[in-house]
């Protein structure tokens, strides 16, 4: 990285009005993007908090630890499901499409889309109110009265079209409790992996009820862990599940022309569109069309980055709009965020000086450096995190690149991978900033530690020359992050990699959900059941502070050539 800290920073102040452009006029534009949107990331938007069904809450995209030609990405909706909450539990909408997106080249523009279609079997009529009748030991079971089935389609044509049925089954069902679904394996054993379906080209897919493998202390919103960082420790989430979609595919059939080595780089991110016209039953119109209700690809961006009145609108938007209407104040607020201005209020930690270039190439256009995406708009300046990663613009077919939100991964790296490229023998639960470079922000693992990573990144530890060395002291009042460093449910080493679901009520004695600190004893397993040493906040920023990201861009031709970095 060339030139002074403070040159370059006086630099890109001369520069704000970068390449991406149209920041101003999106108040202007507000007012076009459609009234009819949605929530995603566990109730953070105000149209769909009434309709959880469609309410996308995380994705995760990463090399399968089984194969490593093949990727995987992890859908999931209908936050914080009780596990006991009868009599009709959690069922997918059956008119509403689920999708999971794909841009391979860089545009924001959808290049595959995996579309989800489920129906619905309800054999209770007026006879009872019954899930089940009877003990349900298969997916097929007579005593099963509410079953639902999917089709899954593909197009690779912005959703233009979709051809034939590439896989169909039938849909794992709601955990209903012991008696009626035995115990949590017996779940696994006779209704999860059964509902494992083949799809056609290659690859598997699943939709059932999981264990929420999301894992945080939700009290970051009373005043950033209670004003003094007494509110933490505690899995929010523990005890609760919410409805999953699974898919394992070639790593061909998304990359450009199929050709995943001299293209390994994919964005990624989930939707959930509602028809727009319904008959009075609730059905939709025929003709109708249908409209995207909810979006989500990076974790926490819509609950943490984008203000209140703008959540909707982001959810009705493609990434191609989101420097445009409503998404430009997105890239406003990714430039200039809120929480490292909360933090200062309540802590005294200074925040980095907007703009932050480094929020921008974390969330919007991947990790690369200035020769393939110009962050700031000046050319002649290094980007801030001065390494190639994983933005679309690293592919060989790589189109004119627009930044965009999006969750972007490169399949390249196929096991956890080191700043020099090599393999090593344990992932960190903190990806990049913990060293290895196969964690988020490069995709997302189940056990990546989201929380404490973006925490750190808002703060401004990608870019060391936003770090000056006398705040140190200050990150360390935050070096523990939310203190849930794992997971309460441990994953597995195998497709689908999820835990089973939860089985007992939320609200029973704290140790049948083991959370924060008991967690960390417990464990929570990596990807693939690969464990993940707790690497402390503190030692995090060493690495970087200390040259972690110096050795990165020293060895930006290691990324370059992570085709063959192995697990």
């Amino acid at each position: 990285m060339s030139g002074s800290a403070s040159g370059r920073s006086a630099r890109r102040r001369a520069t704000a009005c970068f390449a991406v452009g149209g920041v101003c006029a999106a108040y202007a534009l507000i007012g076009l993007v459609p009234t009819l949107a949605g929530a995603s990331s566990h109730r953070e938007a105000p149209l769909l908090l009434n309709d959880p069904a469609v309410d996308n809450t995380d994705v995760y995209a990463f090399s399968s630890p089984e194969n490593p030609d093949d990727v995987t990405m992890i859908a999931n909706w209908f936050p914080l499901e009780e596990p006991n909450g009868g009599p009709n539990f959690y069922p997918w909408a059956d008119d509403a499409e689920y999708l999971i997106n794909i841009d391979n080249d860089g545009d924001a523009v959808a290049d595959v889309i995996y579309r989800w279609r489920f129906t619905t079997d309800d054999r209770r009529d007026n006879d009872t109110f019954l899930y089940n009748n009877g003990p349900v030991t298969s997916l097929d079971d007579e005593n099963l009265l509410f079953r639902q089935s999917y089709t899954l389609d593909v197009s690779t044509d912005g959703g233009a079209s979709y051809g034939s049925a590439i896989a169909s089954g039938m849909a794992a069902p709601s955990y209903v409790g012991p008696a009626g679904m035995g115990s949590a394996e017996d779940y696994v054993t006779n209704l999860r992996d059964p509902a494992i379906t083949d799809v056609a080209g290659g690859g598997r897919t699943l939709t059932t009820q999981t264990e929420d493998p999301f894992f945080l202390d939700l009290r970051v919103f009373d005043l950033i862990y209670g004003a003094d960082l007494s509110e933490r420790g505690q899995d929010t989430l523990s005890g609760y599940n919410v409805n999953s979609i699974v898919l394992e595919v070639p790593k061909s059939a998304v990359a450009i022309d199929g050709d995943a080595t001299a293209n390994p780089v994919i964005g990624v991110w989930s939707t959930t569109t509602r028809p727009t016209l319904r008959n009075a039953n609730g059905t939709p119109a025929d003709g109708s069309g249908y409209t995207q209700v909810s979006r989500l690809g990076n974790p926490l961006i819509n609950e943490v980055i984008v203000p209140a009145g703008l959540k909707d609108a982001f959810n009705a938007i493609p990434p191609a709009a989101d420097a445009t209407a409503a998404g430009g104040k997105v890239v406003d607020r990714v430039l200039d965020p809120e929480v490292p201005r909360v933090i200062q209020g309540i802590y005294g930690i200074e925040p980095p000086a907007p703009p932050r270039y480094d929020l921008f190439e974390v969330f919007l256009t991947g990790v690369a450096s200035s020769a393939k995406v110009d962050v700031d708009g000046d050319p002649s300046t290094p980007n801030p995190i001065d390494v190639d990663l994983n933005s679309q613009a690293l592919n060989a077919g790589a189109a004119a690149f627009q930044p965009s939100e999006m969750l972007r991964l490169n399949m390249s790296i196929t096991g956890p991978t080191g700043l020099d490229g090599k393999p090593l023998p344990h992932a960190s639960r903190l990806g990049v900033i913990g060293g290895d470079i196969q964690g988020f922000p490069n995709g997302r693992r189940l056990a990546d530690d989201v929380v404490d990573i973006e925490l750190f990144a808002l703060e401004g530890i990608y870019d060391v020359s936003n770090v000056p060395a006398d705040r140190q002291a200050a990150f360390d009042a935050l070096k523990d992050g939310d203190r849930v460093p794992r997971n309460d449910a441990q994953f597995s080493d195998t497709f689908p990699y999820l835990a089973a679901p939860e089985t007992d009520a939320v609200n029973v004695p704290d140790q049948q959900h083991p959370s924060g600190a008991a967690a960390a004893a417990a464990g929570g397993g990596g990807i693939g059941g690969t464990w993940l040493p707790v690497v402390t906040g503190s030692v995090a920023f060493l690495l970087i502070a200390a040259g972690g990201i110096s050795l990165l861009r020293g060895r930006s031709t290691a990324a370059k050539g992570m085709a063959g970095a192995k697990s």
